[in-house]
Order: structure tokens, then C-alpha cells, then sequence
């Protein structure tokens, strides 16, 4: 490809915003858009064999979902770069698309100029979001800080298999009023007052 215009294509069911991306894009100085396809089927068909650059690719399409034939295409097509152009922004559909091997993942209610900037980047080797999809990123990617000791988050899992304190201590070499001192110090920790609440909590925060 040449180096001063961006070949793309365009994968979109909405027929109105399939012409408006087209007409956006193939309308700006350093852009080309000239394939634009109105489901997976005939993106998988077509894609590899054109002379593009990047593919601009809706997730929720009739037939193969985006993310689908993302995961197909690019294995074939080292070189070509997807941007996920979409209104999803569960944070299942990010990170499939991402494994899929997406470049980068924009909602559909990225402005046009902005647009044009991420498929630059992309371009040039960038992995563009678009700002709310990058925090619940990061979001998902913090390090959740376990409040509980070694042997407390030991115990907690324990009772999580249905051992009573008694068959816990047994188990630990422990007298049963350590334990309970351990199980009460559990309880405060996560701010809870029982052990359905302990283990519920734990569970939900991958601390067990």
C-alpha cells in the first residue's frame, strides 16, 4: 500500500450508515473507501483478496457476528488491521474482539474527524479506543487487593465446601476458638455478618 492513502473497507448491515462511513471516509484528502459489504458472509468472500488496508467492522451483523469474522480473516490476513466500529460496549464483546484481532474498538458515536484520527493511528500501528471503552478496560484489569490473610481466605475457602468450623479446625490443626477468631475477623473485613454473606462477597470479588 502507499504510504499517503489509507485503503479501507466497510462492514455494516444499516444501510444509511454503511453509505454515510463510505461517503465520510472516500470524501477526505489521504482516505480511500471504494468496498463496502452488508454482512460477514460477503466480507469473508471478498476481503482477503482486495487492496485494503483496514476494515471498519460492525459486531452485530446478520449471519457472522463482526467479532466471528474478525477471528477468521485475520489469521489469513496478518497485515490488514480491524477497528470495531460498534454500539456494543459490554465488556464481553470488547475483549472477544479484541482476541479476535482487532486493532482498535471505537462506538458508533465517534465524530467523523475523530474517526479519521483513529484510522491513522491504526494506520501507523495504534490500538485506538473509544474513551469509555478504554476505562472499562483499565477497570477490568485493576488488581483487586485481598483484604484476608493466607489462612483466612484458607478457611473462608473451606467453609465455601460445606466444612463446619469443627471438621475446618481438625483439618488446620487448629482449636475451634481460632477459628472462629479467624471467622470473625473474615466477617469484618468484608463487611459482612454471615457466612453465606462471606462466601457470596468472596466469590463475586475472586477472592477464593
Amino acid at each position: 500500500m502507499n504510504n499517503e492513502t489509507i485503503h479501507l473497507a466497510i462492514v455494516e448491515d444499516d444501510n444509511e450508515i454503511r453509505q454515510t462511513l463510505t461517503l465520510i471516509i472516500d470524501g477526505s484528502p489521504g482516505f480511500s473507501c471504494k468496498y463496502a459489504f452488508p454482512d460477514g458472509e460477503s466480507a469473508l468472500a471478498s476481503i482477503g483478496n482486495l487492496p485494503i488496508d483496514i476494515v471498519l467492522m460492525d459486531i452485530d451483523l446478520p449471519g457472522k457476528s463482526g467479532i466471528e469474522v474478525t477471528r477468521l480473516l485475520k489469521p489469513k490476513n496478518p497485515e490488514l488491521d480491524f477497528i470495531m466500529l460498534t454500539v456494543q460496549s459490554d465488556d464481553d464483546s470488547i475483549f472477544q474482539s479484541l482476541c479476535a484481532g482487532a486493532s482498535g474498538y471505537l462506538l458508533k458515536d465517534t465524530g467523523p474527524v475523530a474517526l479519521l484520527g483513529h484510522i491513522r493511528e491504526v494506520f501507523k500501528g495504534g490500538a485506538p479506543m473509544s474513551s469509555q471503552i478504554a476505562r472499562r478496560i483499565i477497570s477490568s484489569f485493576r488488581i483487586i487487593e485481598n483484604p484476608l490473610s493466607d489462612r483466612e481466605t484458607e478457611i473462608l475457602k473451606m467453609l465455601s465446601l460445606g466444612l463446619n468450623y469443627k471438621d475446618v479446625a481438625e483439618d488446620l490443626f487448629l482449636s475451634p476458638h481460632t477459628v472462629k477468631t479467624h471467622i470473625k475477623n473474615i466477617y469484618a473485613k468484608l463487611h459482612v455478618k454471615n457466612r453465606a454473606e462471606a462466601i457470596y462477597k468472596a466469590i463475586k470479588k475472586n477472592l477464593i
